[in-house]
């Protein structure tokens, strides 16, 4: 149960990843490079410029699924002082080479250079809604992007990765295995060769090899990753079918005239769902360590889009500097839900023991 929360809570975290985090934008890309490798808990006032085209307006919808892009630029600023039609501020840099900056009140406000009439309500607005303190809770990264926001929106590729193999290792290798166990024979020496061929290679190298095949991208990870996976299922679908075959009631469906579709559907699949659901849990948790070493590498989930591993890569220098946070937070993450799902498969097994519980 305390694996099943864990994941439950995670699958609310990626479906609503973007109304989480601080930073909404795409794959949470916004780079502040002035506040990078900072420690948790830092906290920075920013300034926000309006941008000349500003940005367009989405839908909820869209916001949820993508993000919302910035319509204004963040300057980190460590003090500012309004002067009349313009605002002087001291950016967030070495005290020693920072060189204050002055920006318009008009260029602050709209993204343009034009008179403002009425400039203390310019300076109201200015000081209540563009210049704003900021947390980072879990610290920034080495572009100064927000390694909070990351870890949600990274959360949707581990549990999307995951799904997508699990239901390709399991249309393979349920398909492959019950062919080979119920009807027997060449059918089964003919799987069974196929499954030790691509068992013989290893995993990571095969995933490579379709990776390289495929291409570099989201969906090409999430497909190799599954079609590196079906082997074991298709060994325990085989299994499970042989001992049911046997069975009284496989024998009343065959006297009653059903097909080998029908009986293998409708009679033998049902009765081995116990086991299907516990590999698929199993599975899962192989799927998402083997995407995040795929990302390590530097062959799965490509920059900008947050990954989990790739946030390992980026920043792993850092472990051994003044801020392993930045690398061990990512790892606890795959650590955690990985534990989850060993954990649910082991409840499931536990669960679905009928013959153990006699």
């Amino acid at each position: 149960m305390a694996g099943l929360a864990v994941i439950i809570l995670a699958l609310f975290a990626g479906i609503f990843a973007y109304w989480l985090a601080p930073d909404g934008t795409p794959y949470a890309n916004r780079m502040i490079l002035e506040i990078s490798g900072q420690r948790p808990g830092f906290t920075i006032h920013l300034l926000a410029v309006q941008k000349v085209q500003g940005a367009p307006e989405r839908s909820w919808l869209h916001r949820m699924v993508y993000g919302q892009e910035d319509a204004v630029t963040w300057v980190p600023v460590r003090s500012w002082q309004f002067r009349e039609d313009s605002i002087r501020v001291e950016k967030y840099a070495d005290e020693a080479t920072s060189i204050p900056e002055t920006y318009s009140l008009a260029r602050v406000l709209n993204g343009k250079e034009e008179t403002i009439r009425d400039i203390p309500a310019a300076q109201r607005a200015v000081l209540e809604k563009h210049i704003m303190e900021r947390r980072f809770v879990l610290g920034t990264d080495k572009f100064g992007r927000d390694i909070l926001s990351r870890l949600l929106v990274g959360t949707r590729v581990s549990l999307s990765v995951g799904c997508i193999a699990v239901i390709i290792s399991l249309t393979i290798g349920i398909l492959l295995g019950a062919v080979a166990g119920y009807f027997r024979g060449w059918a089964d020496e003919g799987v069974m060769w196929l499954i030790n061929v691509i068992w013989s290679v290893p995993t990571l190298l095969l995933v490579f090899a379709i990776t390289l095949a495929l291409g570099k991208g989201f969906w090409q990870v999430f497909i190799a990753v599954g079609l590196t996976m079906w082997v074991s299922v298709a060994r325990i679908i085989r299994g499970q079918v042989l001992g049911l075959r046997e069975l009284q009631f496989v024998e009343a469906t065959r006297a009653l005239g059903y097909g080998h579709a029908r009986i293998i559907l409708k009679h033998i699949l049902p009765n081995i769902l116990g086991p299907v659901m516990v590999v698929a849990a199993g599975n899962f948790a192989t799927a998402i360590v083997v995407e995040a070493g795929l990302s390590f590498l530097g062959v799965g989930v490509q920059p900008p889009q947050p990954s989990w591993g790739l946030m390992i890569k980026e920043n792993y220098n850092f472990i051994i500097t003044h801020n392993p946070l930045l690398a061990l937070a990512p790892g606890i993450a795959i650590m955690l839900l990985v534990l989850a799902f060993n954990l649910l498969g082991n409840g499931l097994r536990d669960a679905m023991d009928v013959k153990g519980k006699l």
